[in-house]
């Protein structure tokens, strides 16, 4: 198959009257046919970086034509997911009277997906949205399921709120303009669906991390669909997190303390979750799940995917700890983990020796 004339592949995330689609192809940006149908009123306000405006920015705005088009450029990176530049979206939709019928859209990564998801539910109390996710970890992971929100200085994505998209547009080819670092920390989330449930993708992702590195359109095409079509499954039985959701979080609570730790952006969100899956992983193994096979076969695939294997240094196992304490998945004081019981198998438990933790945050270098 060529990736580049092939039909756009569409999943579904079934959530009733919620329910939403998500197109996967090359060459989608500019196209009308793609967005029409989920705008409900006259006024789009397309929410961007600084980085990817150049890029597609103007494509974004072709598909658009025939509404009330207008546009906000925040700085990008970050540590600019904050309450304060949250607030210049909300400056340009009411400087130029967007109503509640409007539709907000999220062109970017996942820090422009999570804001611009953040200020439409929002906004009015609640308005439409769309993402248009532009980085590959933003595509399998951060556009679908309706998580929004902005990070606080003690803690990653504590202010926010569901909000599910009416649709998410996912042009694969906006993935050769990614730098090589963000395609590597995209693949971080990509192998945790391995990890977490399903073995043959873990496979599957092996054999193909060359292909993948090398941006071969139908490999990443189906890495994307595969990933998406995992994460849908689970938010539609799981929209809001009550359980079979945390599953996604394998190394996010490891990882957000890095994240926090050395302040957001120097270690990207991807690269901060790879180093964390791989505590996770060793604290598996330390609890007698998985063996130390298991443990050096996923290490080879992370390393393969050119991502980090060990956490930084600089962060002491107290300050470690201090992080993850204050992580939105902590409950009744304790901090809750997802762990493996085998590759393709998690659990979500805060019921492990404490001992095992300090030990792993001590080890684990």
């Amino acid at each position: 198959m060529n990736a580049d004339t092939a039909e756009p592949v569409t999943l579904g995330v079934e959530l009733a009257e919620r329910s939403y689609p998500i197109v996967i192809g090359q060459g989608l940006m500019g196209q009308s046919e793609w967005v029409r149908p989920y705008v409900h009123g006259t006024q789009v306000l397309i929410v961007t970086n600084t980085t990817v405006a150049p890029l597609y920015l103007q494509q974004a705005c072709e598909a658009f034509a025939e509404y009330e088009v207008q546009t906000v450029v925040l700085p990008d990176g970050e540590r600019y997911k904050n309450l304060e530049i949250l607030n210049r979206i909300f400056d340009v939709a009411i400087a130029h009277h967007f109503d509640r019928h409007c539709t907000f859209v999220a062109l970017g990564g996942g820090v422009i997906g999570d804001m611009t998801g953040f200020a439409a539910a929002s906004y009015q109390r609640g308005v439409r949205f769309i993402q248009m996710p532009t980085t590959l970890l933003a595509q399998v992971d951060s556009s679908v399921g309706g998580k929004t929100g902005v990070n606080h200085p003690q803690g990653k994505n504590m202010i926010g709120a569901f909000h599910q998209p009416e649709s998410v547009l996912i042009d694969v080819a906006t993935l050769n303009t990614l730098p090589d670092r963000e395609l590597s920390a995209g693949l971080a989330e990509v192998i945790k669906y391995g990890l977490i449930g399903d073995a043959p993708f873990f496979d599957w992702l092996e054999a193909h991390m060359g292909q993948l590195l090398a941006r071969e359109p139908a490999i990443l095409t189906e890495a994307i669909r595969r990933s998406c079509a995992n994460k849908a499954a689970i938010v539609a039985k799981d929209e809001k997190e009550a359980g079979l959701r945390a599953l996604f979080n394998l190394g996010h609570t490891f990882g957000h303390a890095i994240e926090a730790g050395m302040g957001y952006g120097v270690w990207l969100h991807g690269e901060a979750v790879a180093a964390g899956m791989m505590q996770a992983v060793y604290m598996s193994r330390l609890l007698g799940d998985l063996t130390h096979a298991d443990q050096q076969r996923i290490e080879r695939v992370m390393r393969a995917a050119r991502l980090p294997v060990t956490p930084p240094e600089a962060l002491s196992t107290e300050r470690f700890l201090a992080l993850m304490a204050g992580d939105k998945k902590v409950q009744a004081g304790r901090i809750r983990l997802v762990l493996l019981k085998q590759i393709g198998e998690a659990y979500v438990t805060g019921d492990y020796p404490d001992a095992l933790l300090t030990q792993t945050l001590e080890s684990y270098r």
